[in-house]
This record gives C-alpha cells, structure tokens and sequence, in this order.
C-alpha cells in the first residue's frame, strides 16, 4: 500500500521535515499542529483556547484534502503546556466535535517545539468512505 505525504497550501508550514498529513489507504495520520493562523504566520490569540480553535480549523482543513472530516477521527493527541488551559482546550474541542467525541489523550509537556504555543494536538483519521 503506497502512503501519501502532503501539506497542504492553506494550513501553517512545518516547522521541520515532514509533511502534516500522510494518508495510506482509508487511514489518516495528521502530525503536531501549533494554533498558527496561515494568513498571518501568527497565533491565533495569545490563550489556549483561540489557540485550540485554530488547531482544530486546520485539522479540518487538513482532513477535508485526505478525504475526510471530524466525524471520522479516531483519536486526538492533546500535548499542553499547562494543566489549568485543560478547560479552555476542552472549550474549543466540545465546539468542534460536537457529539462525535473521539478517544483522546492529553498529557502535559514541559515545552513545545514552536515557541510560543501553548498547546499541540495530533490525530488519527479514516477516510469518508
């Protein structure tokens, strides 16, 4: 089975190498996304919250050019800076998700790759058909 590896144009750009989505039949792995807004290569707010909303629009974004959408996520990766932000993050989460609520798991990390994020979230996805 051959794994597709893409980016694409209208999310933020890695920081490193590697691309944000990598698709291998019905299954889709989206990596590490920081809460930047791509039209302005900034935050999306200064709090956890602004910051999971911005998350979760990419992952939208992302998921749509794989195929799918949040209905079809499997599992979330939440890695956050600090415990206290759990609500704002669960905040935005509940707002996108809606009822369809995927396994996750959130841990906290001492820091992020991306200075200035105050949170990360990867995910698990299958296609739409």
């Amino acid at each position: 089975m051959k794994v597709e590896t893409f980016t694409p144009s209208n999310v933020m750009k890695p920081i490193g190498p590697y691309s944000h989505v990598a698709r291998a039949g019905s299954f889709i792995a989206i990596s590490g996304t920081a809460g930047i807004d791509p039209a302005t290569g900034d935050f999306a707010g200064p709090d956890a919250y602004s910051q999971a909303r911005q998350i979760l629009r990419s992952f939208r974004t992302m998921l749509e050019s794989a195929g799918s959408d949040l209905d079809h996520v499997l599992h979330v990766n939440v890695f956050l800076k600090n415990a206290a932000d759990f609500e704002d993050m669960n905040r935005a989460y509940r707002e996108s998700f809606g009822s369809h609520l995927p396994a996750r798991t959130a841990i906290t990390v001492s820091d992020l790759p991306k200075q200035g994020a105050l949170l990360t979230m990867n995910l698990t996805a299958v296609t739409k058909d």
